[in-house]
């Protein structure tokens, strides 16, 4: 369960905020009432920026695949093969 703390509080108690979210449990700093901030344990953060980098790593790859318009009247290095008979 997420715990949110107004500013004040976060900075008054920052040593509960922290031992809160390295057990496992982000906290949400509010300011005004709207959550500006989020407190996470490192391990957390490291997991979600990896999982982050391996999707955009993959995105990246499908974006450098070439186009039609930049692939027109080349095979992209396909081979022409010969189709054979097969018997059903």
């Amino acid at each position: 369960m997420q715990t949110q703390w107004p500013l004040q509080d976060a900075k008054n108690q920052f040593s509960k905020v922290v031992d809160s979210a390295l057990q496992g449990t982000p906290q949400v700093v509010t300011r005004r009432g709207v959550p500006v901030v989020v407190v996470l344990a490192a391990e957390q953060y490291d997991l979600l920026t990896q999982k982050e980098q391996a999707e955009n790593g993959f995105a990246r790859l499908l974006l450098s695949m070439p186009t039609e318009a930049e692939d027109k009247g080349e095979n992209c290095g396909q081979l022409d093969l010969a189709l054979r008979e097969v018997e059903f």
